[in-house]
């Protein structure tokens, strides 16, 4: 009975240790090494995304989709394995409110409302937001309205050297430019047509995406479910390298994972995450 008990006793001791440690990440790419922490708010991406890294299986997946200024994809491991994913197969929709896609957000894949109105995530598949530097003025100001005040604006030839302007733009393809031409009319849209195109967003929100940057318009869109706590600057060469149709690379980029489990408060002190209070 003593046995038993002292048995019981260690048992209790390691679980302790365990629940004191948590996983990081490590993914391997040519340029070096992106270490990311799960959310234990997100347990089902979580408990699938380190399942399928002890198995190997992201071993040898590529990052087969880059868009500089927005995020880099990859993870495709039924591509790999030549499988097809199944509806069985998605995760249901882990969407937190608050959680934000700022530079160096790791999320889910999924595919459109269209077809996933639950929004459930892939089975494998994930993205890092690579996002870029807002203004105040963009994150405030309703833009598909904008273009919508503009393009009526511009019907009127007493408005076509702004008109010439875009078309100027246009021709070369320069959308940055294009959209921030559009915020300079803000007010000459508002005055001429009566309407308002502010719109409201959460003060921590502005602060963020106009310091860190990232790509607001997929918040409570897709699962976030961690985040890049060192290995920002791989982030940054993976999504400035040449890309082809569809946004692929045009050389291949293999990747390798590994699980290494960390003390909480080396992973604080180190990295700089603070722990949800435990209730």
């Amino acid at each position: 009975m003593k046995k038993i008990v002292v048995i019981m006793g260690l048992m209790m001791v390691l679980q302790g240790c365990n629940s004191d440690k948590d996983s990081l990440v490590n993914i391997n790419t040519q340029f070096g090494t992106i270490k990311v922490l799960l959310y234990n708010e997100t347990p089902l991406h979580k408990k699938n995304f380190i399942e399928l890294v002890k198995a190997g299986k992201y071993d040898s997946t590529l990052w087969h989709r880059v868009m500089k200024g927005f995020m880099v994809q990859g993870g495709n491991v039924n591509q790999k394995e030549g499988t097809q994913e199944s509806l069985e197969d998605r995760i249901p929709a882990e969407i937190i409110s608050g959680f934000m896609h700022t530079k160096g957000a790791l999320a889910a894949a999924r595919q459109p409302d269209r077809v996933n109105p639950e929004k459930m995530s892939s089975a494998s598949q994930f993205y890092i937001v690579h996002g870029k530097i807002f203004s105040t003025e963009e994150l405030t100001i309703d833009q598909f309205a904008l273009n919508q005040g503009l393009s009526e604006l511009m019907k009127n030839p007493g408005y076509d050297t702004i008109a010439q302007q875009f078309i100027n733009l246009q021709r070369g393809n320069k959308i940055e430019e294009m959209n921030q031409l559009a915020l300079r009319y803000v007010e000459l849209v508002e005055s001429v047509q009566g309407i308002s195109l502010r719109k409201d967003m959460a003060l921590d929100r502005i602060e963020a995406y106009t310091t860190l940057g990232g790509a607001p318009h997929l918040d409570n869109e897709y699962t976030i479910f961690g985040r890049v706590v060192a290995g920002l600057d791989v982030v940054d060469q993976i999504a400035s390298v040449s890309v082809g149709r569809a946004n692929r690379p045009i050389e291949e980029l293999f990747m390798t994972m590994e699980i290494e489990e960390v003390p909480k408060k080396e992973i604080t002190e180190k990295y700089g995450y603070s722990y949800p209070e435990e209730l």
